[in-house]
């Protein structure tokens, strides 16, 4: 007999480690090969952790609550030499011996257990040190970053404030800038630069000095507070990234009489976002240019036409990706459409389910929202957003009155570098001509 690690898989090429959610088995119990034994959540979906071989599970080193890397021991398996020869899995002394096992770090947010501390840029000063070191240790960081504040002055030709000995660049830029002795803090606690919007700057410039950073954290300290689950982690940091673009937003009303009784007449019936869906395809075939990606000084097209549709769950949204839309009729998408928002409610989304899309389109009108203004992922150029639809008054020519009629409206969110507002309407007036035929889908 020999013991086995479980490890924690590679879950995805960008996902580096897991969160125990669920412990499906406890020492004694029997496992066969390719039983789900463990259950995780990435930050992008929950996914099972399943066993190489059979054998009886002797030790779990995993606990609830607990992110740990890939290729972290999560259980023993006590195994049969036959078994080991039969399957040639490693046996725990092996996988010791050709690799370093990660640290792990709890969901908190704690530093690997393990792993070594990365080295800095420039020596920060130690807390207990005595505060005129730390301040001479300091301005020796700064004069690291920007050299002295003699070359600023001359090679940006601005004014320079002093606070504590320190130069510190003011005007437009000076509220963003923080010294080496808040950095170093920040990274300690895990902060961003984005987490302290919200703190008033006391020093030169309007710069966040270490004491507003201390007294903010103390301010907060008592506030009741939940951890942040790994997929909202995932959304803010997405979030972050497509908001360094400038992005813009137009909107167009949408009638859905001819759309809703279409879609009566269909079995199955195909969701409203759907034929948005397919409607934004068409477009995006009929010129790809307009979900092209500024890469440098080129404009790269999207090789095919594969678009994503936002999921609520609970703490987050999630966006499978649908290929080839444009090539598949309405019909031909309703099967696939349907399985990939199941899956997606019900977190089984894999890595290539989410990845490749060119575009996407999000449904807020379930929640009774008239406007909004969606945010395009990262690396796509535009969302499509569709808001609830209402009974309002429309003028029709043909009669001379006003009839009641049913309309949503829609909302282009883009990349303002790759499409300008022309582009734009065009692109939603081709949208809503489609629409307007919903038997041509």
């Amino acid at each position: 007999m020999a013991t086995v690690p479980v490890l924690m898989p590679q879950l995805g090429e960008s996902i580096a480690e897991a969160t125990i959610i669920r412990l499906g088995v406890k020492v004694g119990d029997a496992v066969r090969a390719d039983q789900e034994i463990i259950e995780v959540e990435t930050n992008k979906a929950v996914m099972g952790v399943t066993t190489i071989c059979n054998g009886t599970v002797t030790e779990i080193r995993a606990q609830e609550g607990v992110s740990y890397n890939v290729g972290s021991v999560l259980a023993l398996l006590e195994v049969t030499d036959d078994e080991i020869r039969r399957t040639g899995v490693d046996t725990l002394e092996t996988y010791e011996k050709r690799s370093n096992l990660p640290g792990i770090r709890r969901s908190g947010g704690e530093a690997p257990t393990s792993a070594p501390a990365p080295a800095p840029l420039a020596a920060s000063p130690s807390p207990s040190a005595p505060q005129s070191q730390q301040d001479s240790q300091a301005e020796a960081n700064l004069h690291f970053a920007v050299k002295d504040s003699d070359t600023y002055l001359e090679s940006s030709n601005a004014a320079a404030a002093v606070s504590g000995g320190l130069a510190v660049p003011v005007g437009g830029s000076a509220a963003g800038f923080l010294s080496p002795r808040v950095r170093a803090r920040m990274n300690d606690l895990g902060l961003r630069d984005t987490d302290l919007a919200g703190v008033a700057g006391t020093g030169a410039g309007g710069r966040v000095s270490a004491q507003d950073l201390e007294r903010y954290l103390d301010s907060i300290a008592s506030w009741p507070s939940v951890q942040a689950s790994p997929m909202r982690m995932a959304v803010a940091d997405a979030m972050r990234r497509s908001c360094s673009r400038p992005l813009a937003t137009v909107g167009l009303p949408l009638p859905m009489d001819r759309i809703l009784e279409h879609r009566s007449a269909q079995s199955p019936k195909p969701g409203i976002t759907l034929y948005v869906l397919r409607a934004l395809a068409l477009t995006l075939a009929e010129d790809p240019s307009l979900a092209g990606n500024l890469v440098g000084n080129r404009i790269v097209l999207p090789k095919s036409i594969d678009l994503g549709v936002a999921v609520q769950i609970d703490d987050g949204v999630v966006v499978p990706v649908l290929r080839g839309v444009d090539r598949k009729s309405l019909r031909e998408l309703v099967d696939d459409y349907d399985e990939a928002v199941s899956r997606a409610r019900r977190r089984r989304l894999t890595e290539a389910d989410t990845s490749g899309g060119i575009g996407t389109v999000t449904n807020f009108g379930g929640f009774g929202v008239t406007s909004g203004t969606p945010i395009p992922l990262p690396h796509e150029t535009l969302i499509l957003g569709m808001a609830a639809a209402v009974k309002k008054p429309v003028w029709s020519d043909e009669v001379g009155a006003f009839l009641p009629a049913t309309v949503s409206n829609l909302f282009l969110t883009f990349d303002h570098r790759v499409m300008d507002g022309i582009g734009a309407g065009r692109l939603m007036t081709r949208v809503a001509e489609w629409l307007a035929t919903p038997a041509k889908l």
